[in-house]
């Protein structure tokens, strides 16, 4: 099956750029089009372009390893109607039709892909209804579309299924008729697929919006602990927001490692000073999950590699903090454990889906204090409080020890009662 994308549009509301080629969520609206589509069994892209433009999507879509055919629309200024019907060659019986300047998600994608004809939303929530295309629906099929209708049924979301046919409603006024005429004349069925995310991208204001939501629906809130749920990701996010088309999610990960060694060795000037960078460091630490998942780069090797670092960095910290703070042999062995403590936690964790291919926090909705963040919190809180003496870093290590190894211990009685070995 084949997909055509009308990318010939002037984009002179956003200053006659490449609209298709402008980033959110960290990549390229017709990238994250094409990829979910792709990976929906969609194997074939007809792209329509204008000549100006040609370049510069025929290059991106080279360097991605695309299947794909350049069709050029030489009138551009004729509108989207025109850029569809000179599509018509190129098409099999059936195919899908997206505009070139849309945002879908994959589930929104997997039902639209179920329907036929016009897909349709009756509750759309991430759009100006005032400026979407508006349908009114009878029988089934398009009675009815524009922006200016006032008892309409439902939205156009820009996503069709359509049958060769449909090209016969063209061909008298293919060289000024709108699309929203074809489909109009054509009767085309109607399908909903309601209240999924969808956007169309038209302003800068809309790209801001479209990037922010991205970045919202990346957080899954899985595994996160207390501190993380209710502080940290208020402003990863937001960080997100500002870096998600500015840096990969490994090198979110490596300025994460970064900061959180230079919290370590800060507890040789200052433990207040290394306290608190090692928190921002906690805080950092959600931005590389957040842009891989929005900007579809998602891979073992990143979450594996992030694994590790994090390790190193708490190793290190409560290393230094112990170091620094004159511990006497019996505090050491104290040290020591937290420092076991912390390292088994996520170690259980990650064994787990080693052994049954399963993740930890979806299996089990697991609320014993001790997460990653919850420690470096209560660790920074410590730190600040050292002004009044090492007993302060003492009660901390102990703390650590015994929350840390009840979490693991905890961990295994809740694994070995639902696998049935206790």
């Amino acid at each position: 099956m084949k997909a055509v994308i009308l990318c010939a549009g002037l984009g002179r509301r956003l200053g006659e750029v490449i609209k298709p080629l402008l980033k959110v969520g960290g990549r390229e609206i017709i990238y994250r089009t094409i990829k979910i589509l792709q990976d929906n069994g969609i194997d074939e892209f007809v792209v329509v372009v204008n000549p100006r433009n040609r370049e510069y999507i025929e290059e991106f879509l080279k360097r991605h390893g695309f299947k794909y055919r350049i069709v050029e629309n030489p009138h551009p200024e004729r509108g989207n109607g025109y850029s569809f019907y000179l599509a018509k060659d190129f098409v099999d019986e059936r195919f899908v039709l997206v505009m070139g300047d849309h945002v879908y998600d994959e589930e929104f994608v997997k039902l639209a892909l179920k329907g036929e004809g016009l897909i349709c939303d009756r509750k759309p929530l991430y759009v100006d209804i005032d400026e979407a295309t508006k349908v009114i629906v009878k029988d089934g099929r398009v009675e009815r579309i524009g922006k200016d209708l006032k008892d309409w049924c439902c939205a156009d979301t820009g996503f069709f299924i359509l049958n060769k046919d449909v090209f016969r409603f063209v061909e008298l006024d293919k060289d000024k008729i709108k699309l929203s005429e074809i489909i109009e004349r054509a009767k085309v069925r109607v399908t909903e697929v309601s209240g999924l995310f969808w956007m169309d991208v038209d302003t800068r204001e809309d790209l801001k919006k479209v990037n922010r939501i991205l970045i919202r629906r990346s957080y899954k809130g899985k595994g996160d602990g207390f501190i993380s749920r209710h502080i940290n990701r208020k402003v990863s996010l937001r960080l997100s927001e500002i870096f998600v088309n500015r840096i990969t999610p490994n090198i979110a990960t490596v300025i994460s490692f970064i900061v959180g060694v230079l919290s370590a060795l800060l507890n040789f000037v200052s433990i207040p000073i290394a306290g608190l960078i090692y928190q921002i460091s906690s805080i950092l630490d959600g931005i590389d999950g957040e842009i891989a998942r929005a900007s579809m780069r998602v891979t073992r090797f990143g979450g594996w590699l992030d694994s590790i670092l994090d390790r190193y960095v708490d190793f290190l910290f409560l290393l230094t903090l112990s170091f620094v703070s004159s511990l006497s042999n019996l505090e050491w062995m104290i040290a020591c454990l937290a420092m076991f403590g912390s390292f088994m936690v996520s170690y259980t964790t990650e064994r787990y889906r080693g052994a049954f291919f399963r993740d930890f926090y979806i299996d089990f909705k697991f609320r014993f204090p001790g997460k990653r963040d919850e420690r470096i919190f209560l660790i920074f809180v410590f730190c600040l409080l050292s002004f009044m003496g090492k007993f302060v870093i003492v009660a901390l290590l102990i703390i650590i020890a015994v929350l840390t190894n009840l979490r693991v211990l905890a961990t295994i009685y809740v694994v070995a009662r639902r696998k049935g070995n206790l």
